[in-house]
């Protein structure tokens, strides 16, 4: 528009056409603008108030949207209050008829209970009557025939109940000697094992006759060094290829077998290689000892005991007991004791674990003055054993009082274990205690080092030391423990005391 004006002025001043002709040109196109301007500004002004009439009455729609649900919702809970208040109303009416009814039972009892009383009173009245009449006619007051029934009630009671006691008794020993033997018989069954009665010698087997000769020596050194060094018998006769052995101990008399064994094997005897073999065997023996002790509480499945114990249990391998082995008693012990346990639902692990220490007080590293019952219960007790186990040792041969069920257990698998057939036998442990008593009647002299009855109890030798009892000595010494002997011990035939010094002088060269 602005170029068009300044158009119209430029073709003005170029002298074109007049200026009252461009005004009224002008102002009819002014309000051409301007006409053109307000029907469009009408036009909008229609369609605003169209825009502002249609927003209106869709807020006016949702607005009575809303009303009309508040109203629904208003209708719906008022509709509810009205059903509350009418349950309300059915249950007050209903809770008021159940008090009026129960007002009338309440009357209903009280009459009731007056008539109860009414007639309890005559019935005291009747009765205190019948027996004012039962006390003339008998001559008797109330409290004389009361004390006088209950007496009688309790005579008949007490002998009902004491024959019903008998009888209970003599059923329950019926049937407690019938499960106990069958319980015995199953155990007894369930355990076979194979007893062999030990002896007092070993027979070691050679390869040929020359062999006697070495083992012998010159002029008999030989043999005499091994046997004062193991304290084992030799015996070397005409017997083809064998050398017997006899010693009552049978950790003396393996290891006299396994030292001549390695001397035989080495090819070296002489009275130092004796004793130095001697001493290595003496140890491969204690650990043996203590190898074997394990491996039997592994086959027994027995964990936790004290390293003591597992060494003593060893020991038992070359224990006797009247000719039955120890340790193999002992573990028979174990599994009877095991099996009677769990028949009669007991812990039979603690039973088996008291059955294989019920006899460790016979494998002392000392000899004790206690019974071995007794030093056993000590031993378990000092190595912190459970006081049940302590109990059944030291109880297995009534030396203590049983305090457990499993005492009596053990005591009973013990005799069912010594006393099979040809388990024991009485002459080969009291002919074993006579020899250690006489070996340790001999050791009580000052001045004696060790001591080793032989030739099954025939011959006592005693070592002496050579610093503590002169030549001259020894010859006193062997009459005094001849004599002691002779008025403390009995014994067949005659014993032969043989006394032994030896001085010995050792030097090294460098």
């Amino acid at each position: 528009m602005i170029f068009l004006i300044v158009g119209i002025i430029s073709f003005i001043a170029g002298g074109g056409i007049s200026y009252v002709v461009i005004k009224k040109a002008l102002e009819a196109k002014s309000k051409s603008i301007i006409r053109d301007a307000e029907n469009e500004a009408e036009v909008i002004k229609k369609d605003k108030m169209l825009q502002a009439k249609e927003k209106f009455l869709q807020l006016k729609a949702e607005h009575e949207k809303q009303i009309a649900e508040r109203n629904s919702k208003v209708v719906v809970a008022e509709n509810r209050i009205k059903q509350r208040e009418q349950s309300l109303n059915q249950k007050g009416e209903e809770y008021n008829k159940k008090i009026r009814e129960v007002d009338t039972l309440k009357e209903n009892l009280n009459s009731q209970r007056e008539l109860v009383n009414k007639k309890n009173e005559e019935i005291e009245k009747f009765h205190k009557l019948q027996v004012e009449k039962l006390e003339k006619l008998s001559g008797m007051s109330g409290e004389d025939a009361k004390n006088m029934l209950i007496e009688s009630m309790k005579a008949e009671a007490k002998t009902q109940s004491m024959s019903l006691i008998n009888e209970m008794i003599e059923e329950a020993k019926l049937t407690a000697n019938k499960e106990a033997k069958r319980i015995v018989i199953q155990t007894i069954q369930r355990v076979a094992s194979e007893h062999a009665v030990e002896n007092s010698i070993t027979v070691f087997n050679i390869e040929n006759d020359e062999i006697k000769g070495r083992i012998i020596g010159r002029e008999g050194r030989n043999i005499r060094a091994l046997e004062a060094a193991t304290g084992v018998e030799i015996i070397v006769d005409d017997t083809p290829e064998a050398i017997v052995l006899s010693a009552f101990d049978p950790v003396r008399r393996e290891i006299a077998r396994l030292a001549l064994h390695q001397l035989v094997s080495d090819g070296r005897i002489h009275p130092a290689r004796i004793e130095e073999v001697v001493e290595k065997t003496k140890k491969q023996i204690e650990e043996e000892i203590i190898e074997v002790g394990k491996r039997t509480t592994i086959d027994l499945g027995i964990h936790g005991l004290h390293p003591e114990l597992i060494r003593m249990i060893g020991k038992m391998k070359y224990r006797s007991s009247y000719g039955q082995n120890l340790l193999q008693h002992s573990r028979e012990v174990a599994n009877l004791c095991a099996i009677m346990a769990s028949e009669l639902g007991l812990n039979a692990k603690l039973a088996k674990r008291a059955g294989l220490l019920h006899d460790i007080g016979k494998v002392p590293d000392e000899e004790p003055e206690l019974p071995h019952a007794v030093y056993g219960a000590k031993l378990a007790e000092k190595c912190k054993e459970n006081p049940e186990i302590v109990n059944a040792i030291g109880s297995h041969h009534d030396e203590m009082e049983m305090n457990t069920l499993i005492a009596p257990i053990v005591q009973v698998c013990d005799a069912i274990s010594g006393a099979r057939p040809g388990a024991r036998r009485e002459v080969v442990e009291s002919y074993m205690r006579r020899l250690k008593t006489l070996e340790d009647l001999a050791l009580s002299y000052p001045g004696v080092q060790k001591t080793f009855a032989i030739q099954a109890g025939r011959e006592l030798r005693v070592i002496v030391g050579a610093d503590k009892v002169s030549d001259a000595e020894t010859e006193t010494l062997s009459n005094e423990i001849a004599t002691k002997i002779q008025s403390e011990m009995t014994y067949p035939g005659q014993i032969k005391i043989t006394v032994i010094r030896e001085t010995r002088a050792v030097n090294y060269a460098k």
